[in-house]
């Protein structure tokens, strides 16, 4: 069910695959009629394949696998255009009666705080104790499924994410006395639950802004009487620079770069390097092109993300920060499903 919440969409915080399709396909693209039959075809044996196998109760984890595999393969295919009148054609499919059951599937699907990828979805792939209800209230193929979707490499990434977030702010709070850090679009900000820094009280604040009601809501009640504070706020906010701050020695958008335009994400990371103090640092992550749940994601999920390679981030690096007094670095998560982006602001 869908939340009674007054969001106002920005979208630049909070993406709906609306506007993610405006973004992967302009009005300009022509589909080549041909192509699309041809590719229409190709993924009907795909979808009947996997619904075939599901009638025949086959392993549920494999028929999700091999069904990944090959919607991964015709993406990476087709052309955008064509992959964009694809989408609609694989959800339509009867094989989507057997993915929805799925508790990670239907909630991308129905989203009930309504955008894509909310805190709560995290949730769910974190594999995080106010997850269990939504699982297990699941039915028994939904669970066969859930135990491939939550240990696909995606998902896995995405808990890796979490963690190096965590290290990332126990390491500043190691560097600094009494830290500052800024979490932007912060979600539930689970990395804050295993910070050890957070625990010893070695943080003299960790800010978390995001534009959805429900995860500043939560962040507050759960951190109540730590140093963490969540704040309501949007990326245009920042960009417009209508909150008063102040500066930190670590500020990360752990999530958000995946919905960002090239030019919105640069302009993020120069306005976030104002916010950053003298040797402290920006840390951003993108869910990377070398991903193959792509496929899946886009259809039956209903997920779209902008996917990033190595270069595409020195990109944004390069067009943001210029011949400023920076130190930066790209690197990989360590099965290469996450790209992330490190710049360092010079000491005076």
């Amino acid at each position: 069910m869908r939340l009674n919440l007054e969001l106002q969409i920005d979208e630049y915080s909070l993406v709906t695959p609306a506007l993610m399709k405006r973004h992967a396909a302009t009005s300009d693209e022509i589909v080549d009629a041909d192509e699309l039959r041809t590719r229409t075809a190709q993924l009907a044996l795909v979808l009947d394949l996997a619904n075939q196998a599901f009638v025949r109760h086959k392993s549920a984890g494999l028929t999700v696998d091999r069904l990944a595999g090959r919607l991964h393969k015709l993406r990476r295919q087709v052309a955008p255009a064509v992959w964009q009148k694809l989408i609609p054609l694989a959800q339509q499919h009867p094989v989507a009666q057997y993915l929805i059951q799925d508790p990670f599937t239907r909630w991308s699907v129905e989203k009930p705080r309504g955008y894509s990828g909310d805190a709560s979805l995290l949730d769910i792939y974190y594999k995080h104790p106010v997850a269990e209800e939504i699982v297990a209230s699941s039915t028994s193929l939904g669970r066969q499924i859930y135990a491939y979707t939550s240990e696909a490499a995606s998902s896995v990434a995405g808990r890796e994410r979490r963690d190096i977030l965590t290290r990332t702010v126990d390491e500043t709070a190691r560097r600094v006395e009494k830290a500052q850090v800024l979490a932007i679009a912060c979600g539930h900000l689970r990395e804050a639950e295993r910070s050890e820094a957070l625990a010893k009280q070695q943080l003299q604040r960790w800010v978390g802004l995001d534009q959805d009601p429900v995860s500043v809501t939560t962040v507050n009640h759960d951190f109540a009487g730590t140093a963490v504070e969540a704040l309501h706020g949007s990326v245009r906010g920042i960009l417009r620079r209508a909150y008063s701050l102040g500066t930190f020695d670590l500020v990360y958008a752990s999530g958000l770069y995946d919905y960002l335009p090239r030019a919105i994400g640069a302009r993020l990371l120069q306005r976030a390097m104002e916010l950053v103090k003298p040797g402290g640092e920006f840390l951003f992550a993108n869910f990377s092109d070398e991903i193959t749940t792509d496929g899946y994601m886009e259809t039956f999920m209903d997920w779209p993300l902008i996917l990033r390679s190595a270069d595409d981030m020195w990109g944004i690096i390069n067009a943001a920060i210029g011949k400023g007094s920076f130190e930066a670095q790209v690197y990989y998560g360590s099965n290469r499903n996450i790209v992330y982006g490190r710049v360092r602001k010079g000491d005076l």
